[in-house]
């Protein structure tokens, strides 16, 4: 694996994060709160929806590039294709607070499951695009990956535990 990424090669991944983070907070202020769960929440919402949406742009060529490391994608071209109206939904469902056991427990199974199959990927060390933000960016799958999906797993678990 070319261990020799500069943050030009995350630029894109890390103005949309930004972008995701500023709206997040900006959400709060405007409520005027700062309630950790409705962090979370707004947070998460917005992730999935703006990851969902750059996904949806090129989807054939999202659901190749996702085939080639995630573990149900790699055997299912339906879930390959689906994923990103997976994600949008559970975006969706994040903003509206519909449903948060159900959420977070999808959310929980879903990147579980992406983070094996990224640590594989990451194991076997091949080079591979991340398919994150679909095929609009080339943004090379590293431990940053690795990284943004505990994070989600992480904090749709600690929803669960308390909520």
């Amino acid at each position: 694996m070319n261990n020799q990424y500069s943050i030009k090669n995350f630029l894109p991944l890390i103005i949309i994060v930004a972008i995701i983070v500023i709206a997040t907070i900006t959400k709060q202020l405007v409520a005027h709160t700062w309630d950790v769960h409705a962090v979370m929440y707004d947070f998460m919402g917005l992730f999935f929806i703006v990851f969902g949406s750059f996904k949806i742009i090129n989807l054939s060529m999202f659901a190749q590039a996702y085939a080639s490391y995630d573990l149900i994608a790699a055997r299912s071209t339906v879930y390959a294709h689906a994923y990103p109206f997976i994600e949008l939904t559970l975006g969706i469902l994040y903003l509206l607070r519909l449903y948060p056991m159900f959420t977070n427990s999808a959310v929980l199974i879903i990147m579980l499951i992406s983070t094996a199959g990224v640590a594989l990927a990451l194991s076997k060390q091949e080079e591979i695009t991340c398919a994150c933000l679909g095929d609009l960016f080339k943004i090379p799958m590293t431990y940053v990956t690795l990284l943004e999906d505990l994070a989600m797993t992480l904090m749709a678990g600690f929803m669960l535990l308390f909520s």
